[in-house]
Protein backbone atom coordinates (compact mmCIF):
# COMPACT_ATOMS: atom_id res chain seq x y z
CA UNK A 1 0.00 0.00 0.00
CA UNK A 2 2.44 2.28 0.60
CA UNK A 3 4.49 1.75 -2.45
CA UNK A 4 1.18 2.72 -4.47
CA UNK A 5 0.78 5.87 -2.35
CA UNK A 6 4.20 6.82 -3.31
CA UNK A 7 3.39 6.54 -6.77
CA UNK A 8 -0.20 8.27 -6.56
CA UNK A 9 2.17 11.59 -4.14
CA UNK A 10 4.51 11.76 -7.19
CA UNK A 11 1.49 12.27 -9.53
CA UNK A 12 -0.16 14.66 -7.28
CA UNK A 13 3.54 16.68 -6.97
CA UNK A 14 3.42 16.84 -10.69
CA UNK A 15 5.06 13.77 -11.83
CA UNK A 16 4.85 11.45 -14.81
CA UNK A 17 2.69 7.56 -13.48
CA UNK A 18 4.65 5.63 -15.56
CA UNK A 19 8.41 6.87 -15.16
CA UNK A 20 7.69 6.83 -11.82
CA UNK A 21 6.45 3.00 -11.48
CA UNK A 22 9.47 2.51 -13.82
CA UNK A 23 11.97 3.56 -11.42
CA UNK A 24 10.52 1.85 -8.60
CA UNK A 25 11.21 -1.26 -10.08
CA UNK A 26 14.28 -0.37 -11.02
CA UNK A 27 15.21 0.50 -7.41
CA UNK A 28 13.34 -3.28 -6.45
CA UNK A 29 14.36 -5.50 -9.07
CA UNK A 30 13.45 -8.51 -6.47
CA UNK A 31 10.03 -8.19 -6.42
CA UNK A 32 7.80 -10.67 -7.78
CA UNK A 33 5.10 -10.41 -10.47
CA UNK A 34 2.43 -10.59 -8.33
CA UNK A 35 4.03 -7.48 -5.92
CA UNK A 36 4.57 -5.74 -9.09
CA UNK A 37 1.23 -6.08 -10.62
CA UNK A 38 -0.29 -5.84 -7.28
CA UNK A 39 1.33 -2.00 -6.81
CA UNK A 40 0.66 -0.69 -10.61
CA UNK A 41 -3.28 -2.24 -10.00
CA UNK A 42 -3.75 -0.16 -7.03
CA UNK A 43 -2.00 3.39 -8.19
CA UNK A 44 -3.63 2.72 -11.25
CA UNK A 45 -7.21 2.18 -9.83
CA UNK A 46 -6.54 5.36 -7.63
CA UNK A 47 -5.77 7.63 -10.08
CA UNK A 48 -8.57 6.68 -12.48
CA UNK A 49 -10.65 7.11 -9.33
CA UNK A 50 -9.17 10.39 -7.60
CA UNK A 51 -11.68 12.48 -8.22
CA UNK A 52 -14.00 10.67 -6.10
CA UNK A 53 -11.54 9.90 -3.48
CA UNK A 54 -10.57 13.30 -2.70
CA UNK A 55 -14.51 13.60 -2.47
CA UNK A 56 -14.38 11.38 0.04
CA UNK A 57 -11.13 12.93 1.85
CA UNK A 58 -12.74 16.33 1.41
CA UNK A 59 -15.43 15.59 4.05
CA UNK A 60 -13.56 13.98 6.78
CA UNK A 61 -10.23 16.18 7.07
CA UNK A 62 -10.27 18.87 8.77
CA UNK A 63 -6.40 20.57 7.54
CA UNK A 64 -4.16 19.27 4.45
CA UNK A 65 -2.08 16.60 5.53
CA UNK A 66 1.26 15.70 4.19
CA UNK A 67 1.17 14.78 0.21
CA UNK A 68 2.00 11.03 0.64
CA UNK A 69 -0.14 10.48 4.01
CA UNK A 70 -3.05 12.25 1.57
CA UNK A 71 -2.21 9.81 -1.29
CA UNK A 72 -1.90 6.99 1.22
CA UNK A 73 -5.47 8.04 2.54
CA UNK A 74 -6.56 7.86 -1.02
CA UNK A 75 -5.52 4.36 -1.71
CA UNK A 76 -6.95 2.89 1.44
CA UNK A 77 -10.34 4.89 0.49
CA UNK A 78 -9.61 3.23 -3.02
CA UNK A 79 -9.51 -0.38 -1.44
CA UNK A 80 -12.15 0.35 1.05
CA UNK A 81 -14.25 0.85 -1.84
CA UNK A 82 -12.93 -2.07 -4.31
CA UNK A 83 -13.00 -4.42 -1.12
CA UNK A 84 -15.26 -3.67 1.53
CA UNK A 85 -15.13 -7.43 3.15
CA UNK A 86 -11.75 -6.27 3.94
CA UNK A 87 -12.14 -3.26 4.92
CA UNK A 88 -10.37 -3.28 8.72
CA UNK A 89 -7.76 -4.85 6.95
CA UNK A 90 -7.63 -2.10 4.42
CA UNK A 91 -7.35 0.59 7.51
CA UNK A 92 -4.76 -1.81 9.48
CA UNK A 93 -2.45 -1.68 6.35
CA UNK A 94 -2.52 2.07 5.66
CA UNK A 95 -2.05 2.36 9.43
CA UNK A 96 0.93 0.25 9.49
CA UNK A 97 2.43 2.15 6.07
CA UNK A 98 2.25 5.26 7.58
CA UNK A 99 3.84 3.88 11.16
CA UNK A 100 7.17 3.79 8.43
CA UNK A 101 6.86 6.36 6.88
CA UNK A 102 5.23 9.29 9.47
CA UNK A 103 4.91 7.24 12.89
CA UNK A 104 3.47 10.58 14.08
CA UNK A 105 0.38 10.64 11.77
CA UNK A 106 -0.57 6.66 12.38
CA UNK A 107 -3.80 8.57 14.68
CA UNK A 108 -4.68 10.63 12.77
CA UNK A 109 -4.64 7.93 9.57
CA UNK A 110 -6.49 5.45 11.51
CA UNK A 111 -9.28 7.94 12.95
CA UNK A 112 -10.35 9.63 9.40
CA UNK A 113 -10.46 5.95 7.68
CA UNK A 114 -12.54 4.35 11.03
CA UNK A 115 -14.96 7.86 10.32
CA UNK A 116 -15.19 6.79 6.75
CA UNK A 117 -15.70 3.53 7.37
CA UNK A 118 -18.72 4.23 9.60
CA UNK A 119 -20.15 6.92 7.22
CA UNK A 120 -19.54 4.59 3.82
CA UNK A 121 -23.16 5.03 3.07
CA UNK A 122 -22.68 8.90 2.14
CA UNK A 123 -20.00 8.03 0.17
CA UNK A 124 -22.44 8.27 -2.69
CA UNK A 125 -23.88 11.55 -1.44
CA UNK A 126 -20.29 13.59 -1.14
CA UNK A 127 -19.28 11.59 -5.13
CA UNK A 128 -22.27 12.98 -6.73
CA UNK A 129 -22.24 16.19 -5.24
CA UNK A 130 -20.19 17.38 -8.27
CA UNK A 131 -19.58 16.66 -12.08
CA UNK A 132 -15.63 16.55 -10.91
CA UNK A 133 -16.01 13.97 -8.74
CA UNK A 134 -19.16 12.22 -9.76
CA UNK A 135 -16.87 12.11 -13.36
CA UNK A 136 -13.82 11.80 -11.83
CA UNK A 137 -12.58 14.07 -14.47
CA UNK A 138 -11.57 17.83 -14.49
CA UNK A 139 -13.91 20.23 -15.16
CA UNK A 140 -13.01 21.14 -18.07
CA UNK A 141 -12.01 18.15 -19.76
CA UNK A 142 -15.68 17.14 -19.52
CA UNK A 143 -17.02 19.99 -20.95
CA UNK A 144 -14.36 19.69 -23.71
CA UNK A 145 -16.35 16.01 -23.97
CA UNK A 146 -19.78 17.21 -23.38
CA UNK A 147 -19.57 19.69 -26.27
CA UNK A 148 -18.19 17.76 -29.56
CA UNK A 149 -20.30 14.59 -28.33
CA UNK A 150 -23.07 15.49 -26.75
CA UNK A 151 -24.61 11.94 -27.15
CA UNK A 152 -21.59 9.90 -26.12
CA UNK A 153 -20.04 11.16 -23.13
CA UNK A 154 -21.11 10.28 -20.45
CA UNK A 155 -19.83 6.77 -22.06
CA UNK A 156 -16.38 8.04 -23.30
CA UNK A 157 -15.61 8.88 -19.64
CA UNK A 158 -17.09 5.88 -18.32
CA UNK A 159 -15.03 3.81 -20.84
CA UNK A 160 -11.61 5.88 -19.55
CA UNK A 161 -11.90 4.87 -15.64
CA UNK A 162 -12.18 1.28 -17.04
CA UNK A 163 -9.18 -0.93 -16.65
CA UNK A 164 -8.38 -1.75 -20.46
CA UNK A 165 -8.46 -4.22 -22.63
CA UNK A 166 -5.23 -6.43 -23.51
CA UNK A 167 -4.77 -6.91 -27.47
CA UNK A 168 -2.08 -8.78 -29.53
CA UNK A 169 -0.77 -8.31 -33.02
CA UNK A 170 0.42 -11.47 -34.55
CA UNK A 171 3.47 -11.41 -36.60
CA UNK A 172 1.83 -12.72 -39.66
CA UNK A 173 6.24 -12.74 -40.76
CA UNK A 174 6.60 -15.66 -38.20
CA UNK A 175 2.96 -16.99 -37.62
CA UNK A 176 -0.66 -17.45 -38.62
CA UNK A 177 -3.36 -16.09 -36.22
CA UNK A 178 -4.50 -19.44 -35.54
CA UNK A 179 -1.20 -20.84 -34.58
CA UNK A 180 -0.84 -18.10 -32.23
CA UNK A 181 -4.24 -18.38 -30.68
CA UNK A 182 -3.48 -22.02 -30.63
CA UNK A 183 -0.11 -21.21 -28.76
CA UNK A 184 -1.95 -18.98 -26.48
CA UNK A 185 -4.82 -21.39 -25.69
CA UNK A 186 -2.37 -24.47 -24.61
CA UNK A 187 -0.98 -21.87 -22.40
CA UNK A 188 -4.09 -21.47 -20.55
CA UNK A 189 -4.76 -18.00 -22.15
CA UNK A 190 -8.05 -17.03 -23.70
CA UNK A 191 -8.31 -14.77 -26.81
CA UNK A 192 -10.89 -13.54 -29.43
CA UNK A 193 -9.77 -13.21 -33.17
CA UNK A 194 -10.65 -9.49 -34.69
CA UNK A 195 -9.68 -9.21 -37.87
CA UNK A 196 -6.59 -10.87 -39.60
CA UNK A 197 -3.79 -10.53 -37.31
CA UNK A 198 -5.78 -9.33 -33.74
CA UNK A 199 -6.08 -10.76 -30.63
CA UNK A 200 -8.47 -9.98 -27.57
CA UNK A 201 -7.34 -11.65 -24.49
CA UNK A 202 -9.98 -12.40 -21.81
CA UNK A 203 -8.07 -11.29 -19.67
CA UNK A 204 -4.63 -9.51 -19.20
CA UNK A 205 -1.73 -10.63 -18.55
CA UNK A 206 2.16 -10.27 -17.83
CA UNK A 207 3.79 -10.18 -20.81
CA UNK A 208 6.41 -12.38 -19.28
CA UNK A 209 3.63 -15.09 -19.95
CA UNK A 210 2.98 -14.52 -23.30
CA UNK A 211 4.08 -17.54 -25.53
CA UNK A 212 5.76 -16.40 -28.67
CA UNK A 213 6.49 -13.12 -27.53
CA UNK A 214 9.79 -13.08 -26.76
CA UNK A 215 10.59 -14.86 -30.59
CA UNK A 216 8.87 -12.10 -32.22
CA UNK A 217 5.31 -13.82 -33.02
CA UNK A 218 3.49 -11.51 -31.02
CA UNK A 219 3.36 -8.14 -29.90
CA UNK A 220 1.08 -5.98 -27.63
CA UNK A 221 -0.63 -3.54 -29.53
CA UNK A 222 -4.32 -2.50 -28.81
CA UNK A 223 -6.58 -3.33 -31.21
CA UNK A 224 -7.18 1.02 -31.91
CA UNK A 225 -3.50 1.24 -32.53
CA UNK A 226 -3.44 -1.27 -35.17
CA UNK A 227 -5.85 0.27 -37.42
CA UNK A 228 -3.02 2.89 -38.41
CA UNK A 229 -0.55 0.38 -40.43
CA UNK A 230 -3.81 -0.99 -41.84
CA UNK A 231 -5.30 2.03 -42.87
CA UNK A 232 -1.89 3.70 -44.23
CA UNK A 233 -1.62 0.06 -46.16
CA UNK A 234 1.82 0.34 -47.68
CA UNK A 235 2.84 -1.01 -50.49
CA UNK A 236 5.84 -3.32 -51.52
CA UNK A 237 8.37 -1.55 -52.55
CA UNK A 238 7.34 1.84 -51.42
CA UNK A 239 9.60 4.37 -49.18
CA UNK A 240 7.58 5.42 -46.24
CA UNK A 241 7.94 8.02 -42.75
CA UNK A 242 6.90 7.20 -39.39
CA UNK A 243 7.41 10.35 -38.37
CA UNK A 244 6.75 10.08 -34.57
CA UNK A 245 8.13 6.59 -34.48
CA UNK A 246 8.60 5.28 -30.84
CA UNK A 247 7.96 3.21 -29.39
CA UNK A 248 7.76 1.09 -32.06
CA UNK A 249 4.54 -0.74 -32.29
CA UNK A 250 3.04 0.89 -35.22
CA UNK A 251 6.80 0.64 -37.00
CA UNK A 252 7.03 -2.44 -36.45
CA UNK A 253 3.44 -3.05 -37.98
CA UNK A 254 3.91 -1.53 -41.24
CA UNK A 255 7.07 -3.83 -42.04
CA UNK A 256 5.06 -6.82 -41.24
CA UNK A 257 2.55 -5.59 -43.46
CA UNK A 258 5.09 -5.03 -46.67
CA UNK A 259 8.75 -5.13 -47.89
CA UNK A 260 8.86 -1.19 -47.86
CA UNK A 261 11.96 1.15 -47.27
CA UNK A 262 11.34 2.63 -44.44
CA UNK A 263 12.51 6.07 -42.28
CA UNK A 264 11.56 6.06 -38.19
CA UNK A 265 11.97 9.90 -36.63
CA UNK A 266 12.00 10.14 -32.90
CA UNK A 267 13.09 13.22 -31.01
CA UNK A 268 14.13 11.48 -27.90
CA UNK A 269 17.17 8.89 -28.10
CA UNK A 270 16.18 7.17 -25.18
CA UNK A 271 12.86 6.20 -26.65
CA UNK A 272 14.17 5.84 -30.13
CA UNK A 273 16.62 2.80 -28.78
CA UNK A 274 13.35 1.58 -28.27
CA UNK A 275 11.81 0.97 -31.61
CA UNK A 276 15.25 -0.50 -32.28
CA UNK A 277 14.66 -3.28 -29.36
CA UNK A 278 11.05 -3.79 -30.31
CA UNK A 279 12.56 -4.69 -34.54
CA UNK A 280 14.98 -6.71 -33.23
CA UNK A 281 12.52 -9.09 -31.30
CA UNK A 282 10.35 -8.86 -34.51
CA UNK A 283 13.22 -9.04 -36.78
CA UNK A 284 12.24 -6.67 -38.80
CA UNK A 285 14.38 -3.64 -40.33
CA UNK A 286 14.46 -0.15 -40.52
CA UNK A 287 16.30 3.12 -40.66
CA UNK A 288 15.92 4.83 -37.51
CA UNK A 289 17.17 8.75 -36.93
CA UNK A 290 16.83 10.85 -33.81
CA UNK A 291 15.44 13.46 -35.40
CA UNK A 292 12.75 16.76 -35.09
CA UNK A 293 10.57 15.45 -37.80
CA UNK A 294 9.72 19.36 -38.57
CA UNK A 295 13.94 20.03 -39.20
CA UNK A 296 13.45 18.77 -42.53
CA UNK A 297 17.30 20.23 -43.29
CA UNK A 298 18.34 17.72 -40.37
CA UNK A 299 16.91 14.35 -41.59
CA UNK A 300 15.42 14.71 -45.60
CA UNK A 301 17.50 13.73 -48.24
CA UNK A 302 15.01 15.16 -51.22
CA UNK A 303 13.46 12.05 -51.85
CA UNK A 304 9.48 12.15 -51.64
CA UNK A 305 8.12 9.33 -49.58
CA UNK A 306 5.23 7.49 -50.80
CA UNK A 307 3.40 7.29 -47.49
CA UNK A 308 3.30 8.73 -43.97
CA UNK A 309 2.66 8.03 -41.00
CA UNK A 310 2.15 11.21 -39.01
CA UNK A 311 0.98 9.70 -35.52
CA UNK A 312 1.70 13.20 -33.70
CA UNK A 313 2.19 14.13 -30.06
CA UNK A 314 -1.56 14.52 -28.20
CA UNK A 315 -3.02 14.81 -25.23
CA UNK A 316 -3.92 11.17 -25.01
CA UNK A 317 -7.02 11.63 -24.17
CA UNK A 318 -8.75 8.62 -25.85
CA UNK A 319 -5.72 6.15 -23.44
CA UNK A 320 -6.67 7.68 -20.24
CA UNK A 321 -7.31 4.55 -18.75
CA UNK A 322 -3.88 3.35 -19.20
CA UNK A 323 -2.61 7.05 -18.20
CA UNK A 324 -4.70 7.86 -15.65
CA UNK A 325 -2.28 10.74 -14.86
CA UNK A 326 -2.91 12.45 -17.70
CA UNK A 327 -6.00 13.80 -17.05
CA UNK A 328 -5.16 15.14 -13.85
CA UNK A 329 -1.69 16.67 -15.08
CA UNK A 330 -3.51 18.30 -18.17
CA UNK A 331 -4.34 21.70 -18.20
CA UNK A 332 -6.82 23.07 -21.02
CA UNK A 333 -4.43 25.13 -22.29
CA UNK A 334 -2.49 22.32 -22.73
CA UNK A 335 -5.14 21.55 -25.60
CA UNK A 336 -4.19 24.54 -27.64
CA UNK A 337 -0.51 23.83 -27.53
CA UNK A 338 -1.02 20.40 -28.72
CA UNK A 339 -2.90 21.45 -31.51
CA UNK A 340 0.09 24.16 -32.23
CA UNK A 341 2.48 21.60 -32.57
CA UNK A 342 0.45 19.20 -34.69
CA UNK A 343 -0.01 21.57 -36.94
CA UNK A 344 3.44 22.18 -37.60
CA UNK A 345 4.43 18.78 -38.03
CA UNK A 346 1.83 17.93 -40.62
CA UNK A 347 2.72 21.17 -42.62
CA UNK A 348 6.51 20.35 -42.71
CA UNK A 349 5.97 16.52 -43.21
CA UNK A 350 3.17 17.42 -46.08
CA UNK A 351 6.53 18.59 -48.19
CA UNK A 352 8.07 15.42 -48.40
CA UNK A 353 4.93 13.52 -49.62
CA UNK A 354 4.93 12.24 -52.99
CA UNK A 355 2.53 13.77 -55.26
CA UNK A 356 0.00 10.90 -55.67
CA UNK A 357 1.13 9.62 -51.82
CA UNK A 358 -1.08 9.28 -48.79
CA UNK A 359 -0.27 10.64 -45.34
CA UNK A 360 -2.45 9.07 -42.00
CA UNK A 361 -3.17 11.34 -39.70
CA UNK A 362 -3.00 9.55 -36.44
CA UNK A 363 -4.09 11.12 -32.57
CA UNK A 364 -4.91 9.07 -29.64
CA UNK A 365 -7.33 11.69 -28.83
CA UNK A 366 -11.43 12.14 -27.98
CA UNK A 367 -10.74 15.77 -28.53
CA UNK A 368 -12.26 17.38 -31.24
CA UNK A 369 -9.58 20.34 -31.68
CA UNK A 370 -7.01 17.98 -32.20
CA UNK A 371 -9.01 15.62 -34.60
CA UNK A 372 -11.69 16.86 -37.08
CA UNK A 373 -10.93 20.52 -36.80
CA UNK A 374 -7.83 20.21 -36.57
CA UNK A 375 -7.53 18.55 -40.28
CA UNK A 376 -10.03 20.74 -41.70
CA UNK A 377 -7.91 23.61 -41.07
CA UNK A 378 -5.17 21.54 -42.67
CA UNK A 379 -7.33 21.83 -45.89
CA UNK A 380 -8.30 24.87 -46.11
CA UNK A 381 -3.90 25.85 -45.92
CA UNK A 382 -3.59 22.81 -48.44
CA UNK A 383 -5.53 23.10 -52.05
CA UNK A 384 -3.14 20.13 -53.00
CA UNK A 385 -4.94 17.92 -50.06
CA UNK A 386 -7.70 15.60 -50.19
CA UNK A 387 -9.13 13.40 -47.60
CA UNK A 388 -9.47 10.48 -48.72
CA UNK A 389 -13.07 8.56 -47.10
CA UNK A 390 -12.66 5.70 -44.59
CA UNK A 391 -15.22 3.84 -44.29
CA UNK A 392 -18.64 5.67 -44.84
CA UNK A 393 -16.99 9.11 -43.25
CA UNK A 394 -14.38 11.21 -44.43
CA UNK A 395 -12.42 10.49 -41.13
CA UNK A 396 -12.66 8.20 -38.46
CA UNK A 397 -12.97 8.69 -34.90
CA UNK A 398 -12.87 5.63 -32.95
CA UNK A 399 -14.04 5.74 -28.62
CA UNK A 400 -12.64 3.88 -26.07
CA UNK A 401 -14.96 1.04 -25.84
CA UNK A 402 -14.51 -2.34 -24.41
CA UNK A 403 -12.23 -4.06 -27.02
CA UNK A 404 -9.53 -0.48 -28.23
CA UNK A 405 -9.00 2.78 -27.14
CA UNK A 406 -9.63 6.26 -28.34
CA UNK A 407 -7.80 6.99 -31.86
CA UNK A 408 -8.43 9.23 -34.48
CA UNK A 409 -7.42 8.76 -38.26
CA UNK A 410 -7.90 10.93 -41.31
CA UNK A 411 -6.27 9.27 -44.18
CA UNK A 412 -5.02 12.31 -46.90
CA UNK A 413 -3.99 12.42 -50.30
CA UNK A 414 -1.56 14.57 -52.54
CA UNK A 415 -3.41 15.25 -55.32
CA UNK A 416 -0.81 14.53 -58.39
Amino acid sequence: MLRAAELVAGVIEGGNLTDAFERMLEAHRDWPESTRGAVRDLAWTTLRDFGRGDAVLDRLLHSPPPTLVRALLLVAVQRLSQRPAQAHTAVDQAVQAVATAMPGLKGMVNGVLRNALRQQSEWAGWIGASRVSAHAYPAWWIERIRASLPEQWEAVLAAGNQRPPMALRVNLRRCTLEAARAELAAAGIDTQARGDSTLLLEQPVAVARLPGYAEGRVSVQDAGAQQAARLLAPRDGERVLDACAAPGGKTAHLLESADVELLALELEPQRAQRIGANLERLGLRAEIRVADCCDLRSWWDGRPFDRILADVPCSASGVVRRHPDIKWLRRDEDIVGFAKQQRRIVDALWQTLAPGGTMLYVTCSVFEQENAAQIARFLDRHADAECVPINAASDCQLLPDAEHDGFYFARLRKQA
